[in-house]
């Protein structure tokens, strides 16, 4: 049976798909994205299909099963966070990529930890609203056709007066008929019409509280719906234009928002993945002129969410108690002991990630299927030049990035980004001028365009 991907999957068919994923099937749907890091792969495949046995479980038990968060411990550019994203994709999971850098401790300015959750619940709203804009799509585009038509036709409306003449009506509905059947044709979508839209201009400040600025400014608008974009005003535009907005609105009419926020709670409350990058920056202990605000007290903030607890959000209660949290570091200075022990306790699971050797850079550059190669040969195709890579200029891009991370930062994949776009410079900035070409890139044009770079250290600590 064939993995379902997300895009083809409606929300009372996401329990059946997480059925069907299974620890192996998890791990195969990874592989076609990322290279190696199996220990990873399985840690995350286990934790996900530990969430859908939790959801077979009777009520009582179900609710003091706590998710396997996990530490990922590796340097920076071999997939921690490409690993939670596709695991995310898989399942329709909201998602949300913190850095845990970016926080403070309560009483000082900067963003409140609390904000992870509001966040996160706007992205399962989002999610849960685009879903059930797709199943009343068809609805909505009948609604905002008809719209479509009152624009065209003004003072031609439905229904008729009762005192009109009967010849009179029958000439007008005719007309209206005959202007759908060129609407659907195509023929008026370069006709311009006025069309009322929603203001979303609206003043801009900020309040600085303990909930936070996020939440303060979601109140606002809530409190005062008229000053912050509840106005509407009239725009002129093009039919085609006209239609998305019209359909957007429409689908909007035919969806019930109080059971979207509800599905989105609760969407977010069993299924969500936060992914804490950067929790090494955080770690460290009490020092003796007391806790670090950019430390310590981010980690004791941060324990309750990842313990589990009730955030107030626009939407409602929130709870944390079974949200999947992965954090990742490279820890070259700290370790994960370093953390305060009962954020430890909360993270369970820890696995190495492997530094990238340069067989897996032959391997990255060929194999995924949005495969750097595959990128720059698909962007340099709508000009019209097709670029082709041998095997020895894979090789050589390869070994090219080995050498320039060894010798200056190792930033591991991201290298061979650097060295791709070297390498091809000129045929990106002459492909609009060379249509029906066709350019074999091999190791001699890689040497060619690169080498030199390479061989000199101070060129190639500021260009690569």
């Amino acid at each position: 049976m064939a993995i379902i991907l997300p895009g083809s999957v409606g929300a009372g068919e996401k329990s059946e798909v997480e059925h069907d994923l299974t620890p192996k099937r998890v791990v195969a749907e990874l592989d076609r994205y990322i290279v190696g890091q199996n220990a990873a792969k399985r840690a995350v495949a286990i934790a996900l299909r530990n969430r859908w046995r939790r959801q077979q479980l009777g009520a009582e038990l179900r609710e003091e099963i706590s998710p396997k968060n996990i530490i990922m411990i590796g340097p920076t550019g071999v997939g921690k966070t490409e690993i939670a994203r596709r695991l995310a994709r898989l399942t329709s999971s909201p998602f949300l990529k913190v850095e845990a850098s970016k926080f403070t401790e309560v009483g000082y300015v900067g963003r409140d930890v609390e904000s992870i959750v509001r966040d996160l619940t706007e992205l399962g709203v989002a999610m849960v609203r685009e879903e059930r804009a797709k199943q009343v799509r068809a609805q909505a585009e009948k609604a905002a056709r008809e719209r479509l038509l009152d624009l065209l036709l003004p003072g031609r409306s439905r229904p008729a007066p009762a005192f009109q003449p009967q010849n009179e009506e029958t000439d007008r509905t005719e007309t209206r008929e005959k202007m759908g059947i060129w609407l659907d044709q195509g023929r008026l979508e370069d006709r311009e019409i006025e069309v009322d839209v929603r203001d979303q201009g609206f003043p801009s400040f900020e309040i600085f509280t303990n909930q936070g600025v996020e939440e303060m400014g979601v109140n606002m608008k809530d409190m005062l719906p008229g000053l912050f974009g509840g106005k509407t005003k009239k725009q002129k535009m093009r039919v085609g234009d006209a239609r998305e907005i019209l359909i957007e609105e429409e689908a909007a009419k035919l969806i019930d928002q109080s059971s979207l926020a509800r599905e989105a709670v609760n969407r977010v409350e069993q299924s969500g993945i936060v992914f804490l990058d950067e929790i090494d920056k955080v770690a460290g202990r009490e020092s003796k002129q007391g806790p670090d605000v950019s430390r310590e007290g981010v980690q004791r903030d941060l324990l309750p969410i990842v313990e589990g607890t009730a955030v107030n959000t626009k939407y409602g209660i929130v709870r944390t108690d079974h949200v999947l949290f992965i954090a990742a570091g490279a820890f070259h200075v700290s370790k994960p002991s370093d953390l305060i022990p009962e954020l430890q306790g909360r993270f369970p699971i820890r696995v190495e990630l492997d530094a990238l050797t340069e067989a897996d850079f032959v391997r990255i550059l060929r194999e995924p299927r949005a495969a750097l190669t595959r990128q720059y040969e698909a962007l340099l195709s709508t000009e019209g030049l097709t670029v082709v890579f041998t095997d020895d200029a894979v090789a050589e891009i390869a070994k090219i990035a080995v050498t320039v991370n060894d010798r200056t930062e190792n930033i591991g994949a991201r290298r061979l980004q650097t060295v791709m776009e070297r390498v091809l410079d000129t045929l990106s900035f002459e492909a609009s001028e060379r249509p029906g070409e066709t350019v074999a890139i091999d190791a001699d044009y890689v040497r060619d365009h690169v080498g030199d770079i390479v061989r000199d250290d101070d060129l190639s600590r500021y260009i690569l």
